[in-house]
């Protein structure tokens, strides 16, 4: 009797950013149509794909070394691909580096990851590359589109467009994913749909600069229709989150659309840069100071308990002692809720990496740690007013008899938890009153509602679950 040919497998390791992650959930779909199953065992895999990152230097040293380690390992039958922003910018430098390689994949043609995968392995290797990089127009964004129909967890990200328009003379990103492209408002949508459909709770939106959104349609300011459009089309939406808004692109529809959607969460990531206007002129971004309070006044008075996140970059070449200190008062006077701080590295190819008066490294070493300890008790005191306060929250993981979980002033992966008394299942939705703070994250206690069963029926020790 011949032995049943078993499917083809493959291993898919994520490096960088939520928007690697979309599209890496996307190339995941598109093997899984075509009859290729996951492993997360890159021993057994015949396929072995790394999206990678190559927005920072650090970031491609990781992805470089994560390439070499598979490719050291690799089987003689295992082909090994490197996808996604490194392989876009630095594709030489890879195929250099990493003598296992056998394909590259664009950041802008990863829909055509099966097509590279089969040519690979019918033979279409062996350092002759089936080389799919941006030859020729960029695929449109319907092209570049694919519902993610897969099982997902409680949370998934939703990205809704590609590339960007802004001039950031620190950022290498439109260099390698070109201009902005938004994704068609009803694909969009639609993905929303399956996406919920396929069980998640939360949908994080994510692009470049969010609040961009079908401004190349002739269409500027009209991510406030979306996101009501996703709101009240995905069945079973519980969490909106928005994240990667441009501080002059918070329009007052998008603010009165977030205060009055339920779904959407009173959550919203600015990545300013910096707080003194010299500094941020010389980044190329904007630099009314003055507009950024008035905006975040109007937030806060729309929802009043709006949770705040910021990111600076410290040490950009010319950042003076008292810039950096208007950096501090900055952050003083707004009282961000979050803060993520990074050293500046200078880019190859970025207009700021050839400016004059470049800071030394201990400077801007000292300097982060002098912002993060300006911010620590910020952090601290505004997570100490909630509690007493009852937040539902969405569970993570489990371990040592508490369960992490996330409450609206939590996104994935930059934010702090809430650590909950007891284990309980994750990807679950239940209230829990806070009754402690630190300075990144809470403490709970989960409200207790007798013989209360969750949405599949299932006791779980008296406490109100949310299932999914």
């Amino acid at each position: 009797m011949a032995k049943k040919k078993r499917d083809p497998s493959y291993y898919l390791l994520t490096l960088g950013c939520p928007k690697n992650q979309v599209d890496s959930d996307s190339m995941a779909s598109l093997l899984h149509h075509q009859g290729y199953h996951f492993t997360d065992n890159p021993r057994w895999a015949d396929v072995l794909i790394v999206n990678t990152c190559g927005f920072l230097e650090a970031s491609k040293e990781e992805s470089i070394e994560a390439l070499q380690a598979l490719s050291e390992r690799k089987r003689k039958s295992q082909i090994l691909v490197a996808a996604g922003c490194l392989a876009e910018r630095n594709g030489q430098e890879i195929i250099e580096r990493v003598p296992g390689i056998d394909g590259l994949l664009g950041t802008q043609r990863w829909m055509d990851v099966v097509g590279l995968v089969e040519r690979l392995r019918g033979g279409a290797k062996k350092r002759k590359f089936g080389l799919i990089e941006m030859l020729g127009e960029p695929q449109s964004p319907e092209q570049s589109q694919t519902p993610r129909t897969a099982a997902q967890r409680a949370s998934a990200y939703l990205k809704i467009s590609d590339g960007c328009n802004a001039p950031c003379a620190f950022c290498s990103i439109p260099s390698f994913k070109g201009k902005l492209r938004s994704h068609d408002f009803e694909a969009v949508v639609a993905e929303a749909q399956a996406l919920t459909a396929a069980g998640a709770k939360e949908l994080i939106v994510v692009a470049q600069d969010t609040t961009d959104y079908g401004r190349d349609r002739g269409e500027p300011h009209s991510l406030a229709r979306l996101l009501h459009a996703i709101a009240q089309r995905a069945d079973g939406l519980a969490w909106l989150r928005l994240m990667y808004s441009y501080p002059g692109h918070v329009t007052d529809e998008l603010i009165e659309t977030m205060a009055t959607t339920p779904q959407i969460l009173p959550y919203l990531d600015i990545p300013l840069q910096h707080g003194h206007p010299d500094t941020l002129r010389r980044m190329l971004r904007p630099s009314n100071i003055d507009e950024v309070y008035r905006t975040i006044e109007k937030l806060g008075a729309a929802m009043p308990d709006i949770a705040l996140r910021s990111t600076f970059i410290v040490g950009f070449p010319g950042e003076t002692e008292e810039e950096f200190a208007g950096l501090l008062e900055f952050v003083n006077a707004i009282q961000f809720d979050k803060v993520g701080a990074f050293p500046f590295s200078p880019e190859p190819g970025t207009p700021a990496a050839t400016l004059p008066d470049q800071v030394a490294d201990e400077i801007k070493q000292e300097r982060w740690e002098r912002l993060m300890e300006t911010q620590q008790p910020i952090s601290l005191a505004r997570n100490q007013t909630l509690i007493g306060r009852t937040l539902p929250v969405l569970t993570e993981g489990i371990g040592d008899g508490l369960t992490l979980a996330r409450s609206y002033r939590d996104a994935p992966e930059v934010d702090g938890f809430v650590i909950v008394s007891g284990e309980y299942p994750p990807d679950r939705m239940f209230d829990v009153r806070i009754t402690g703070a630190m300075e990144y994250d809470l403490v709970g206690e989960p409200l207790v509602v007798e013989n209360q069963t969750t949405a599949v029926g299932t006791q779980v020790s008296a406490i109100n679950l949310i299932g999914i």
